[in-house]
């Protein structure tokens, strides 16, 4: 098991010294992810035209690439953004959403993967679509568990050079042959819009962070995931149901407490 002193240094410096995110993602979400940035003490912009989203990819902490609803110009500015933030070592999440079965946005996750993003988070069939072992799941719900993802999550990372992140009932956190798994959360946060959207903001958020006490992109990327499930599994015992959870998810994020993740588990393994 992992202590959480990481995940407690990491919290303390984002909400000490709060990262600007730029999220480009998509419009069923927009508002909450902003919101649960906002929750824990980050900055967020939705900066997502072309001709803006490169220069603030550029000038932001860290971004976010969600390919949830992909219209022509949205494709556009990601692939402007993906470009500055390499060019200007801004740290950048990819999330592809509901890829494999939908064209557009798998060729376009496909391109971005090329473009070095820090992280890739999805389910399991995303991953594993994203690597082309698997046809996707249906549309953003996953059709595969978190075990039959790790190949294809292991390879894209020693190929591509990114962390990959598995979300599931127990997230997998794989960077080469090394992986983490965090046991905790709540089914609850698939019961409510941007669930998984918001936490790829976040862990930006966190990478950024991160750099500041000198914690690479996987540790934050743990760190974030710590931090992530012990609101869930704390807003889950307090609600009743989806519309009383995602207020009280809220809460839980801005007032968590190092306390607050001894709840979670933390675990390393091989890949």
């Amino acid at each position: 098991m992992i202590d959480h002193a990481t995940a407690r240094t990491v919290l303390d410096r984002l909400r000490s010294a709060p990262p600007l995110v730029g999220c480009i993602t998509n419009s069923v979400v927009t508002n909450f992810t902003a919101n649960v940035l906002l929750a824990l003490g980050a900055a967020p912009a939705m900066v997502d035209i072309t001709g803006e989203a490169g220069t603030f990819a550029a000038a932001a902490s860290g971004l976010l690439i969600n390919l949830g609803t992909p219209q022509p110009e949205q494709r556009a500015a990601d692939r402007e953004a993906a470009a500055a933030a390499g060019e200007a070592g801004t740290p950048w999440v990819l999330d592809p959403v509901a890829v494999g079965s939908l064209v557009h946005r798998t060729a376009l996750a496909r391109d971005l993967v090329s473009m070095e993003p820090a992280v890739v988070r999805g389910n399991a069939s995303e991953i594993m679509a994203l690597a082309g072992t698997g046809g996707g799941g249906r549309g953003p719900e996953t059709a595969d568990d978190v075990d039959s993802a790790l190949g294809a999550a292991r390879a894209m990372s020693e190929r591509h050079g990114f962390v990959a992140a598995v979300s599931g009932p127990v997230d997998a956190i794989v960077d080469g042959q090394r992986m983490a798994r965090i046991t905790g959360g709540s089914p609850m946060l698939t019961r409510v819009t941007g669930g998984g959207c918001a936490l790829g903001a976040l862990i930006a958020a966190f990478i950024a962070a991160g750099r500041e006490q000198d914690v690479d992109a996987r540790a934050a990327t743990v760190a974030c995931h710590e931090v992530y499930s012990a609101a869930a599994q704390r807003a889950a015992a307090r609600s009743t149901g989806p519309g009383s959870f995602r207020p009280a998810f809220l809460d839980a994020l801005y007032d968590l407490g190092a306390e607050d993740l001894e709840a979670v588990a933390v675990s390393e393994e091989q890949a």
